[in-house]
Order: C-alpha cells, then sequence, then structure tokens
C-alpha cells in the first residue's frame, strides 16, 4: 500500500525462517545418500537402480537360453585349394565349404556343412567372397536361406586366372533358419583359396 515503510533486513520470523528450511533440505539430503530410500520431490522423476543387477539387453541381461543381443558374428576362410578328406561335391556343386573358422560368436557357424544357422530372432548382414582359378567357365555362386537363393553374383571372365564372385545382403532371420551357399553354376576344380563367408546380427528383433 501507499505510504507503507518496508524495513531491511526482515522481521525475526522470514530471517529465522530461511536457515530453518535451507538446514532441513542439506539434512534430507544427507538422509538420501547414507539410506537406500528415494528423495520424492514434487514434480520429478526420479529412478533408483539396484547396484550390481545388468539391465535387460546389457551384458548379462539377455533371457535364458538366448545370445545376449549384439554377440552373434562369424567369419570363415578357405585356406587350400584341394578339398580335405571328408568334402565332396565343392567342385562341381552343392554347398561350399570353408576349413578355417576365425569368428564364430554365437556359435552359429557349422563348420562341417558351411552352413549359419540363426542362434535369435533379427536383421543379419551377411557377405561373400568366393575365387575361381584357372577356371575358364561361368561361377554362380548363391545365398541361400534355407532352400531359397536370396542373391548370386557371377565370375565370368576367361581371360584371368583369378576371379571372385562376391555380394552381401541383410536378412531378417527367426531362431533356426540357415544360411549357406551353393554353387549353381560351373565349377570350382581349380580352386577356391582366398573365398570368404561372413555375417553379424545387426540388431534383434
Amino acid at each position: 500500500m501507499l505510504g507503507t515503510k518496508r524495513h531491511w533486513p526482515p522481521g525475526p520470523s522470514l530471517s529465522m525462517g530461511l536457515p530453518l528450511a535451507l538446514t532441513l533440505l542439506v539434512l534430507r539430503a544427507g538422509w538420501a545418500q547414507e539410506g537406500t530410500e528415494p528423495v520424492l520431490l514434487e514434480g520429478e522423476c526420479l529412478v533408483v537402480c539396484e547396484p550390481g543387477r545388468a539391465a535387460a539387453g546389457g551384458p548379462g541381461g539377455a533371457a535364458l537360453g538366448e545370445a545376449p543381443p549384439g554377440r552373434v558374428a562369424f567369419a570363415a576362410v578357405r585356406s587350400h585349394h584341394h578339398e580335405p578328406s571328408g568334402e565332396s561335391g565343392n567342385g562341381t556343386s552343392g554347398a561350399i565349404y570353408f576349413d578355417q573358422v576365425l569368428v564364430n560368436e554365437g556359435g552359429g557357424f557349422d563348420r562341417t556343412s558351411g552352413s549359419f544357422v540363426a542362434p535369435v530372432r533379427g536383421v543379419y548382414s551377411f557377405r561373400f567372397h568366393v575365387v575361381k582359378v584357372y577356371n575358364r567357365q561361368t561361377v554362380q555362386v548363391s545365398l541361400m536361406l534355407n532352400t531359397w537363393p536370396v542373391v548370386s553374383a557371377f565370375a565370368n571372365d576367361p581371360d584371368v586366372t583369378r576371379e571372385a564372385a562376391t555380394s552381401s545382403v541383410l536378412l531378417p532371420l527367426d531362431p533356426g533358419d540357415r544360411v549357406s551357399l551353393r554353387l549353381r553354376r560351373g565349377n570350382l576344380l581349380g580352386g577356391w583359396k582366398y573365398s570368404s563367408f561372413s555375417g553379424f546380427l545387426i540388431f534383434p528383433l
């Protein structure tokens, strides 16, 4: 109101109330640090985490029987030209085998069959590079999802001593889906040393 005089410093009630409020805030902060009960603040959201508990989807947080997301990958190569004992059909038709496995995180790649079996549902990336040597025939290599040819690559230059059929693809897979390489045209009788087949999980679904 007009004519009302304001006094400073404020009266006893205000000057005593402010330090008391600050003291209570400090005490409550100390209790929150020492105790386990969360501090409840009006208009705020507080998340209380339990130490040592892995978050779902993080390391150690996958469901029982599932591989941790992001930990599925394989890479296999061919280290020599000729078929080792026990393999047959690589030179003319059928699955293309790889004798050396460099990475097999999640255990999805089977060296015996030359195929990858998806351990979890998700989107995967695959790439292959199959080399023909001293071979004037056209070679067609297909990446197979179960029994379905998804993509094919060709090597058909008759005037080079080495040429590669190369391709890559992204695929959504369900657990148990099988991905492999098959020779669908030509032969690899000259060998396919330095060939490779690899893949990895991009993200789970």
